[in-house]
């Protein structure tokens, strides 16, 4: 049986959800009150909830169809994080130097998919590496690809949908830098295996949490 399902969440309940991402922080205190702090991941974790999202009798008939499909927590689906689902800033479009996926070497054929973050300060900073994170289930039609800031037909490469993984039908040449520019989806899957339901009046329902987790390596 496959832990993914390739749907994605309705956006009319996404609509209104809340949350973001979060780290693990182990934290060791010391008797003179130095701390020494670690994490054993390199990317956060997002988690949300989207009950805002669910307002009519109808919505919450759609969503119970799609929890029941999904059997609650076993298998995972496609969200759209509201927060952070484009290779650029919330405010602007896509454009296809907004991130560097690798470089050229003449004979490389495929590349991934990814999206760096960073602020002003980490490139000063040591020995705190930039995140980078795995795009895996980017919106096809949204992808656009770059070969040393010249934009490529779609003829020329192609996006597994599952993967993230850019295929060229000819190597980019040694020294070339590759970037993109996209929209895409995280994995999650519901944090609970029940749902909370209630029905408050004629054509109006009710959910206490709707909380969905991300599986950011999936």
């Amino acid at each position: 049986m496959t832990e993914f399902h390739d749907v994605q969440f309705p956006l009319s309940l996404a609509f209104g959800a809340s949350g973001g991402p979060e780290f693990t922080t182990q934290i060791i205190q010391l008797s003179n009150g130095t701390e020494h702090r670690n994490t054993p991941h390199a990317l956060p974790r997002r988690r949300f909830d989207a009950i805002a999202g669910v307002k009519s009798i109808d919505q919450l008939t759609e969503l119970m169809q799609f929890f029941i499909s999904r059997k609650g927590r076993l298998q995972a689906f496609r969200f759209s994080d509201p927060f952070d689902y484009k290779s650029c800033a919330l405010n602007e479009i896509p454009r296809s130097t907004d991130q560097i996926i690798g470089q050229g070497d003449g004979s490389q054929t495929i590349f991934q998919l990814t999206k760096t973050y960073q602020d002003e300060t980490i490139n000063s900073i040591r020995p705190i590496t930039k995140p980078i994170r795995p795009i895996t289930k980017p919106i096809l039609d949204s992808v656009l690809i770059a070969v040393n800031g010249e934009l490529l037909s779609p003829s020329e490469f192609s996006v597994d949908a599952l993967s993230g993984r850019v295929t060229f039908i000819s190597a980019p040449e040694a020294g070339t830098i590759i970037s993109a520019g996209f929209e895409f989806d995280c994995v999650v899957r519901f944090d609970t295996d029940q749902l909370d339901m209630t029905l408050e009046d004629f054509g109006a329902g009710q959910l206490r949490s709707l909380p969905l987790v991300e599986l950011p390596y999936a």
